[in-house]
Formats: C-alpha cells, structure tokens, sequence
C-alpha cells in the first residue's frame, strides 16, 4: 500500500491471502473498494464512499468490457437518469433480465449474429422480443459512446412481426354487465368509471384525487409521456366521484386507505372483472381504448381524441376513427338499400 494514506480506508488479508480494502467512517456503512489501490475504480468507489452516496448498482458483478459493465455504466449516464420513473423502472426490468443471461459477455465480441440468436430464442413472445431489441440497441449506442466498440450489431436488424390488437377492448355489452354487478359507491365501480371516463392509463389513474380537480374539469400529467391533458367529467363518473369524501389524497384507495400503486390497481381490477362474471381477458388499458373507440363513434376527429387520451402518435386513434367511419358507411349503405327496394326480403 502506497505511503499517503487515503482517510477512513482500511486493508486486510482475507483467507485466500487477497489485499481487501474498505471505507469506514464513523456513522457511515463499510463500502466495499476495488483494488487495486489508488486505481481508476478505487478513487471513485472512495469518492462516492466519502460523500455517503450508495454503491453503484452491480459494481461488485463487473468485469471490464463486459455487459455487466456496460448496463452498470448505463444507469449511471444522464440519459437513463432522466428517464421517467415507471419507464426507468421498465428498463432496468428488461435489462437486469438480459444481464443474468448475458452479462459475463464481451460488449465488443457481440455481433449481429449473436443479437438475432438472442431474439430467436424469444420467437414465442415476439412482443418481449421486440422491447429487448431495442433495449440492446440503446446499451450498444452506450458501448460506442464510451469507445467500447465501433458501431451498433442492432442496425439493420428487423423486428419480430406480431398481429396482435393488444389489450381487449371492452364492448358496449362489457361495460353494461360491469356497471350492471357493481354499484354507485363501490371501488370497483369508482375505479371503472374513473378509467372509462377519463381514458387514462392506470399509472395516472391510482394519483388522481380533488386536488386534480377545477370545476367540471379533471387536470392530468401523464407520467408515461408528461403529456397535460384536461378532461371534461362525464355525468357517470360525476355520480361516483360526488361520494368521495374531499380530504381523501387520492380517489382509489386500498381496502387501508393508502393510495393503489399501478400494479395493485390492476391486480384488483381484474379481481373485479371476474367477480362481474366477465369471462373475457378485460382490464384497465381496454377501459382505455373503449374511451377511445366511443369518442371515435361519437364523431370526434383523431386530434380531438388524442386531446383527451393524451397520445403521441396517432396512429391507434386513426384505427378507431377508420373503424367508426367504416360502421357509419355501412348503416347509411343498408339505409339506402331499404329506402330504395323496401323489405320485402323480409
């Protein structure tokens, strides 16, 4: 160990004979600090130490080059920390899967071919497939800008095809039956009108409470795009919103009275659409796209739904207006079929 001694770091030879080195400040947790002594990685591990900072997330897991690294390295940039709470959490879901699969691996070894084994393995779930392409994507746009290697093995790769219509939306029958089991003043009920009536997603859905509230008027941020949206209360929702006591933090509450987390919100809603005997795979996103599909039926234009919804691109909101406009051809067709040969075919 070199003669100038850093403050509050201690050493010590573990049983296999290796030199370990620790911060320890009086009041503060004993960290861990990668030796060498004085190297790159010993001086900011003891930065961080010394200003009570917590460890770098799967520090003690890195190898040099490596994934682990590589996504350690990534939390740390500015673009992952800017990230909105719910989306950062996503990505480190995606990413901490791939990194028990794969972070041993060499960043600079990965090439195309290894990044299309690694989505073939996936083929069941194109979806999950997808999402984890362009997680890779981001960790090697990273790799370049560290220069740890020369360019990204994701570009040129295609995505998986998957038709899918995602999440079921739910029927003007649904939304009966639903309304039709629970009542005016349950929490089922309040969370399905909440939901209908407002289109939100349920991470925007469990924050609301009075304090959203001007006049007629429910105001929005949207955590997932931080979109502003301002949407008028419909007289469903009015009726179960005017049994809410003022002084609650927020509309939904557990069976406790603390606020739903996003998760616990769509757990006890499907829980709800079972209870209503609703056999179909329903849940807080189809609530969505009904609001949706009913805005497009009602003659609103995509600009207009998208105003309420709060989405980006427009191209879901495009679909349902197609689809309304197609469903108001086709009944002015058959009118003027009638109109014009009567209904003796019936």
């Amino acid at each position: 160990m070199p003669r100038a001694k850093l403050k509050h770091v201690q050493q010590f030879i573990d049983r296999r004979g290796k030199l370990r080195f620790y911060f320890r400040k009086p009041g503060f947790p004993r960290v861990p600090l990668p030796g060498p002594y004085g190297s790159p990685d010993f001086l900011a591990a003891y930065q961080r130490a010394a200003e009570g900072l917590p460890e770098i997330i799967g520090a003690k897991r890195t190898v040099p080059g490596s994934m682990n690294a590589l996504i350690v390295s990534y939390y740390e940039s500015n673009a992952f920390k800017s990230l909105k709470p719910l989306t950062a959490r996503t990505y480190r879901n995606i990413l901490e899967r791939f990194r028990n699969e794969h972070g041993a691996k060499s960043v600079a070894g990965m090439l195309p071919r290894h990044v299309r084994a690694i989505l073939a393995a996936k083929s069941a779930t194109p979806d999950a497939a997808n999402r984890l392409l362009g997680m890779i994507s981001i960790l090697m746009d990273h790799a370049v800008t560290l220069e740890m290697r020369p360019d990204n093995p994701c570009v040129g790769i295609k995505r998986m095809r998957h038709k899918s219509d995602g999440h079921a939306t739910w029927s003007e029958a649904d939304i009966a039956t639903f309304r039709a089991h629970w009542p005016k003043g349950s929490r089922e009920r309040l969370a399905f009108e909440l939901a209908l009536g407002t289109g939100q997603r349920r991470g925007d859905l469990v924050g609301m409470g009075w304090q959203h509230v001007t006049g007629d008027t429910i105001h929005v941020r949207q955590n997932k795009t931080g979109a502003s949206v301002s949407i008028p209360i419909v007289r469903e929702l009015r009726e179960v919103l005017d049994a809410i006591p003022r002084d609650r933090l927020t509309f939904l509450a557990t069976a406790t009275g603390a606020p739903f987390t996003a998760a616990g919100l769509g757990n006890a809603f499907r829980d709800a659409v079972d209870g209503a005997g609703i056999e179909k795979q329903l849940g807080l996103h189809g609530l969505r796209k009904a609001a949706a599909r009913r805005l497009a039926e009602a003659g609103c234009t995509v600009h207009e739904i998208a105003s309420i919804t709060g989405h980006r691109t427009l191209s879901e909101i495009e679909r349902y207006t197609k689809d309304a406009e197609k469903a108001r051809l086709a009944r002015a067709a058959t009118a003027k079929v009638i109109e014009a040969f009567g209904e003796k075919g019936k």
